[in-house]
């Protein structure tokens, strides 16, 4: 049964950083020959902002799990129109559209899920021990 928490435990944030990864990936489309080397670096970090307010929610969610599974589940359900809608308006293919909201928004959504359910399982962990003493 230890082990079952064990992966509860350390799925989410796992799959967390992982997709923080991926997210961070597109921050290197702001190197390109034609700037200094100031811009780009500044244009790095601009685009690294988001990636670093994810960092900040995971550090959330790893000591509240909870609460840190409802704000993600907010961000990957909440941006998903968004995003939708920018990438449609983009290339007028939902397929498309609907391909990069699996790969950029949902992932979150299912973090946050699996955070919830960490949370959940930990507890239901400790109140068990607890009527075991």
């Amino acid at each position: 049964m230890k082990n079952n928490i064990k992966i509860w435990y350390w799925t989410p944030r796992m799959l967390c950083i992982i997709a923080i990864l991926f997210i961070s990936l597109f921050a290197l489309d702001a190197f390109s020959p034609g700037l200094s080397f100031w811009k780009q670096i500044g244009g790095f970090l601009i685009h690294l902002i988001p990636s670093f307010i994810l960092i900040a929610l995971l550090i959330l969610a790893w000591k509240k799990e909870f609460i840190g599974g409802i704000v993600f589940m907010i961000i990957g359900l909440g941006l998903s129109p968004v995003v939708f809608s920018h990438n449609y308006r983009m290339n007028h293919s939902i397929f498309m559209s609907l391909g990069i909201i699996l790969t950029i928004t949902i992932p979150f959504a299912i973090v946050g899920v699996l955070f919830i359910m960490s949370h959940f399982k930990r507890k239901r962990l400790m109140k068990h021990r607890s009527i075991e003493k």
